[in-house]
Order: C-alpha cells, then structure tokens, then sequence
C-alpha cells in the first residue's frame, strides 16, 4: 500500500481543513493525479497521488481537521495488484489494449479529464453548487476563472428563484427568525483563529503605545510623487523597521523554549498583514535589508494585490521575521495587534490626524501625528528595549534625511 498523507507544504502550517476529495474508494488513478484539496491558515493547496492504482481507503471525512504527517488515504498500486502470473498476463494485455486505444485517440492536452482551475476558484465553485466540469473557460488554454463560475452561479440562482414557491420562503424565514444569521467558521478565519489563540496563549504579549510626527515624511512623499515617484507610506516605514531591527536584533529573533536559546535571525523578512475576503493573510517580503524603498513600494503592493484575489501562496508566506500592520486608512488610534507566532514583535500603524503641536520654542503648529502599537514578546525582550526600538523607529520617520544616510 502507499500512503497517502498531509505533507508539510509551508512554514508554520501544522495543521488543515479537508475541503474536498476528487476521488472516493474503489477509483483508479494516476501518478500525480489531484486527490483532495485542503484549506491551512494561509492557502487551498491540491494533494496529489504519489502512485498510480486504486484508492483502498479514505480515513477522514471532508470538513475534518488533521496535522501534517497524518495518513489521509492509501493507495493499492498496480505492481501490488499484479501479484501473480496471471495478474501479471492481465495486466499486460491490459495494458497493450490501453495504448492501441491511446494511439488512435491520440490525446493531446489534458494529462486528467479535468478542467483546468486554481484550488480557489474551485472552492467558489463548490461554495456555489457549481459544477466546474461544465464551464467552458475564458482563460489562458480554456483555463475557469473566478468570473466564469460566479456568472454561472447568478445564473442558476436567478432561475431557482424563478421556480421558489411562497411556502419555502416562509419556511426559510421562520428558521432565520429562530436561528439567526449564521456565518461558516472554517478556512482561512478559522486556522487563523487557531494560530492567533495558540499565539496568545503561548506568549505573554507586551504592546507599547507611542506617537510619531509624520508631517515631514508625508511632505517628502508629494515632492516625490510630483516628480513621477508613486511611493507609499508604508514602504518607508518598513524600510525604518529593518534599519531599528538590525541595531535592536532582539526584536527580529525567534525563542526555542525546547533548546532554550533565542535565535538572533540573520534575514530580515517583513510580513505584511493583509486583510482579505477570505481573511487575514500575511505575504512576506524577503531580504528588506538589501532592497530600495521603490522596491519595496512595488513589491508591498503587487503581494496585497495577489492576496486580495485569492492568488497567494505558500511560498509568498514562508520565513518572515518580523510583522507589521498599516491599518491608518481604515481609521482607529491604537491596538493591542497579536504576534505571527514564532516570531517575537509585530507593529500597527494607525490612523494619521492633524493636530496642534507645542514646539521647544513655545510656538503652536499643526502637524500630521501618527499612532502607532508595538507587541512584543516578554520572555525574549524588556520593556527599556521595546522603548528604545521604537524611539529609533520614531526618529527615523519623523526625519526622512536620516533614514537616507541610513541607506548609505
């Protein structure tokens, strides 16, 4: 028998939801051929065979949760099958009889009789009670977008509505009035909530409330962009991150409580916390430290792009160090923001407002104040230190001049 298991398909991702199964008991398939799709806290990721036979058994049922490394299926392979002469005469002739047909079909595209489609265009599609098989895709090489199936689906709901007679409706209603609305707790916003409840309950979490004037930097920004330079906020604030981080490398560490010894990180990999339909997902960037702040400008944006449209991976969410939050344009003044556990901080920015500011000179002016949270882990750092780092953080933003001789 091969197994067939849950495979470590990302950092930090333990565990996952089993979504849906392409095959059931008794089907026969082939090497690499989809199996099962799960959802983990970050994306839908397709489990393919590692043999080709007949599935045997199927241990799990869709909607269970399992960790990585449980069996999920197992599969009776053909040189398993073909244990005697006979089986092996069979086999043969079965064979030999398949690739006469092969040769007259001659088949040219598809390896599976699947339609092509990402797992999470799939998962629209079984969310909708759409059958994906059927639709004709607008794509590259016919390939079902996300349009594709919710066309579909309005369509078929426009013609259930059609045919829905008085009395279902009152049924619906009177179960809604008794039960109330409900909202599926699964997928992303539920492995999100096992890590966020895992993370506080490991962690003894520290935030540090300050206020930074950002009026300068906001000024060097519209020099910048009257000049043909479209560079966001944020990016200057990540950039300001690493340059803190690597004089107050405490904070871009990792605590292994099993070897007892804090790992100092040699990379500096800034997770960008993203809010999404399907939840929270947080892309990384990688090497910070070695990138322009146009750089990081074009990557921030092209990641929060990818993970609104449900287009990020594994691999855009490995390895990060350090975490940070700008939740300025939706509004609020402070937060008590959760660390990505294992990793030790995690910063919000929040919303800029004009206010009258008091100089040394005793003289009143309006300045744009940023507010900003600082969680730290307190096993692994100190209140004195989270201070300071933020205060470097501070004085970098507030004078845009240092943190360019910074960069030199």
């Amino acid at each position: 028998m091969v197994e067939v298991k849950f495979s470590d398909i990302g950092e930090g991702m333990n565990e996952g939801e089993i979504i849906h199964y392409f095959v059931k008991v008794g089907d026969e398939v082939n090497v690499d051929q989809p199996l099962v799709e799960l959802q983990t806290d970050k994306m839908v990721a397709e489990i393919p065979a590692p043999a080709a036979g007949k599935i045997k058994n199927i241990h799990y049922d869709a909607g269970d949760v399992v960790t990585v490394g449980t069996v999920l299926m197992e599969i009776e392979n053909n040189r398993e099958k073909a244990s005697s002469s006979d089986e092996m005469e069979e086999q043969h002739a079965t064979a030999t009889k398949e690739y006469s047909r092969f040769k007259m079909n001659k088949p040219k595209h598809k390896k599976f009789d699947r339609v092509l489609a990402a797992p999470y265009t799939r998962k629209i599609a079984r969310d909708n009670d759409v059958d994906i098989e059927t639709i004709q895709g607008t794509g590259p090489s016919g390939r079902v977008t996300e349009e594709d199936v919710l066309l579909v689906a309005n369509q078929t709901s426009s013609s259930s509505e059609e045919g829905f007679s008085q009395t279902q409706v009152d049924v619906v209603d009177n179960e809604q009035e008794t039960l109330g609305d409900t909202i599926p707790y699964k997928g992303i916003r539920k492995q999100t909530g096992i890590k966020l409840s895992h993370s506080l309950n490991t962690i003894p979490h520290v935030t540090h409330f300050d206020e930074a004037d950002v009026t300068n930097l906001l000024e060097f920004r519209n020099e910048l962009k009257e000049s043909g330079e479209n560079i966001s906020v944020a990016s200057f604030f990540v950039k300001a991150i690493v340059i803190a981080l690597k004089e107050f490398r405490i904070f871009n560490a990792q605590l292994d409580e099993e070897n007892e010894v804090i790992h100092l990180l040699k990379d500096y990999n800034i997770g960008i916390a993203t809010n999404t339909k399907e939840g929270l997902l947080v892309p990384v960037i990688n090497d910070v430290d070695q990138k322009s702040i146009r750089t990081i400008s074009t990557e921030m944006k092209a990641l929060t792009v990818k993970a609104q449209e449900g287009k990020i991976t594994s691999d855009d969410m490995k390895q990060g160090t350090f975490t940070v939050n700008n939740v300025g344009p939706l509004g609020g003044i402070a937060a008590t923001p959760i660390i990505n556990h294992p990793q030790t901080g995690i910063m919000t920015f929040h919303k800029t407002k004009k206010r009258p500011v008091i100089t040394d000179d005793d003289e009143i002016v309006i300045r744009s104040i940023m507010t900003l949270s600082f969680s730290f882990d307190h096993r692994v750092a100190d209140g004195a230190e989270s201070i300071a780092f933020v205060n470097r953080f501070i004085d970098l933003i507030e004078s845009p001049k240092k943190l360019l001789l910074e960069l030199i």
